[in-house]
């Protein structure tokens, strides 16, 4: 049996170095206070030695983990079906990489979930949590908040500026309503009169929103022209089938997301419906591999989602390691909530 050789230590690099352990902890940590070239001689030494510092050692020391839960309120088989939360998930990643810090990711197949999660981050193994895709009456929000750690949610929160009792939190989203509106008035100016739309779970805020913003435009809309989706391709399926029991006379369709059009878009093909000659159809999202492989392609509102994880992970590190009542990350002196809302551009294919 091959012997393992002994794992350097913070002790052999001091000594190799000439300095005291006390100068290569400070290296090692980053901490202040150590002369450049004191400094490249630790950092010699420690190439050359090949130390790599003990994470619960320096953790004690800095406070600090250099780790990021991503909370994620939906079940396994949504996360992996759904190309949006793999480029939030990307997002997040190269944002942390960039920083040296590892993501542990977290989903919630149901509620017994929930303690689970907050008991995970209320045991000091992260620095903050990244939480998205949550519904009006989850408890995660009020169960992360009682954990004590930095928090920023993407989307909307679906609670009112204190109507939970709840430090505000800061979120970053995309403009939901006024993509919505862009994709509407880009189907009436189309000479459509009998738009459609197919929304998402209306327990999120985000198809809330857009729900919000196609009323906005069909102000005085057949109310069974809106049919509740819930941003799959079935659901998109189900609820065509729907829309063309009620309203067969329908000429376009504004679907919530990508997937619930692509499913539209088979459903139609099915009934006998041209695309977009009898029926237009517009999107939201614009990911690229559910928009461009549809028959037609499909025209829709694109959202940067990659740009909104990134913001997100950006926005918590700059927060990092205020715990328990301290401000959470993006709030101002007065604790006053703030959200980053990017723009959302509408993106012309062949379906409408």
């Amino acid at each position: 049996m091959t012997e393992t050789a002994p794992r350097p230590t913070l002790e052999a690099v001091a000594a190799l170095a000439g300095v005291s352990r006390a100068t290569v902890s400070r290296v090692v940590n980053g901490g202040a206070g150590v002369r450049e070239q004191l400094v490249e001689r630790v950092r010699r030494a420690v190439e050359q030695l090949g130390y790599v510092p003990n994470q619960a050692a320096r953790s004690l020391v800095t406070r600090r983990h250099d780790a990021v839960a991503v909370v994620i309120a939906e079940p396994e088989t949504r996360v992996f079906a759904d190309p949006f939360f793999a480029l939030q998930l990307r997002g997040i990643s190269k944002e942390l990489t960039e920083h040296d810090c590892q993501l542990v990711l977290l989903l919630t197949e149901g509620r017994d979930d929930h303690a689970r999660v907050a008991r995970y981050l209320a045991g000091g193994h992260v620095d903050g949590a990244l939480v998205f895709s949550l519904h009006l009456d989850d408890p995660l929000p009020r169960l992360i908040r009682g954990a004590g750690v930095p928090t920023v949610f993407g989307g909307r929160p679906g609670w009112g500026n204190g109507a939970r009792g709840t430090t505000p939190t800061l979120y970053v989203d995309s403009d939901n309503r006024g993509g919505a509106r862009d994709a509407v008035r880009h189907l009436v100016g189309l000479g459509r009169t009998r738009v459609a739309h197919i929304t998402g779970p209306l327990d999120q805020t985000s198809a809330v929103d857009r729900l919000d913003g196609y009323r906005d435009v069909m102000e005085d809309a057949d109310p069974r022209l809106v049919v509740e989706g819930d941003f799959t391709p079935a659901g998109g399926e189900r609820a065509v089938r729907q829309l063309l029991d009620r309203c067969p006379d329908l000429d376009a369709v504004f679907a919530a997301n990508d997937l619930s059009a692509s499913g539209a878009l088979r459903a139609l093909r099915a009934a006998g419906r041209r695309v977009p000659e009898d029926v237009a159809v517009v999107g939201f999202d614009d990911m690229l591999p559910v928009a461009e492989q549809t028959d037609p392609p499909l025209t829709t509102v694109r959202q940067d989602t990659e740009e909104m994880g990134r913001l997100m992970a950006g926005l918590l590190l700059r927060g990092r390691g205020r715990r328990g009542g301290g401000r959470q990350a993006g709030e101002d002196a007065e604790g006053t909530p703030s959200g980053v809302v990017l723009p959302t551009k509408l993106v012309r294919r062949v379906s409408a």
